[in-house]
């Protein structure tokens, strides 16, 4: 069968509908930042940005832009009605105490169990780039991961063990590919949404750890 992947646009989307009425929530950088532009406007979800900002909104026109207001990404953003800012310390601390009720990051790998590996590559003269991620991995009540299925290598992200340097153990507890949506579980890893046209064969042709196929 034919199928075609979501663009990252349609991933940010997907994640979007998941997000809680309530909830606080931090988007990673890349493209988890694209998450903010797709949230109901009838849901009051208030966005953190680790550079210190509480009730972010999404990219605003190019003729509204204010160079204050940016994300961690370093990218335009709005800021909704009852928004603050402040210092960048209190910002982390809201993150390391548990105050976030959900983290959205992209990821170079996930692990079956849901080490997470998104900072550095290791390959010599990468630039590694931390940021706030282990804390968010680590102080987030959840994590969900949204990124690519496969390297542009077509090598799999979605592996048995994680190769490159980790973030967090057993931090993940969703992950949102262009192809799939994928719970972790104690049992393993669970499939309950696939792309049209995708057949649970294709997918774990190019997913290195096994997965469970709970679409029938």
């Amino acid at each position: 069968m034919t199928f075609k992947p979501l663009t990252r646009d349609e991933v940010a989307k997907r994640v979007a509908q998941d997000i809680e009425e309530g909830m606080y929530v931090n988007l990673g950088i890349g493209l988890p930042t694209r998450v903010s532009n797709y949230l109901p406007a009838d849901k009051e979800i208030i966005l953190h940005s680790e550079n210190g900002m509480l009730g972010m909104g999404g990219a605003p026109h190019e003729k509204e832009r204010d160079m204050d207001l940016i994300n961690a990404s370093k990218e335009y953003i709005t800021l909704l009605k009852g928004g603050a800012f402040f210092h960048h310390g209190d910002s982390f601390a809201m993150m390391r105490g548990g105050h976030l009720d959900l983290c959205i990051l992209g990821a170079f790998q996930v692990s079956e169990r849901g080490d997470l590996a998104n900072w550095h590559t290791g390959a010599p003269g990468a630039i590694p780039a931390v940021g706030g991620a282990m804390d968010l991995a680590v102080g987030a009540k959840k994590v969900y991961v949204a990124m690519e299925h496969v390297t542009k290598n077509k090598e799999p992200k979605i592996v048995k063990s994680c190769s490159y340097p980790l973030t967090g153990l057993a931090c993940v507890d969703r992950i949102y590919t262009d192809l799939a949506v994928i719970d972790v579980k104690p049992e393993g890893l669970v499939v309950i949404e696939m792309v049209p046209g995708l057949s649970f064969e294709e997918l774990q042709q190019l997913t290195d750890a096994p997965l469970i196929n709970a679409t029938k």
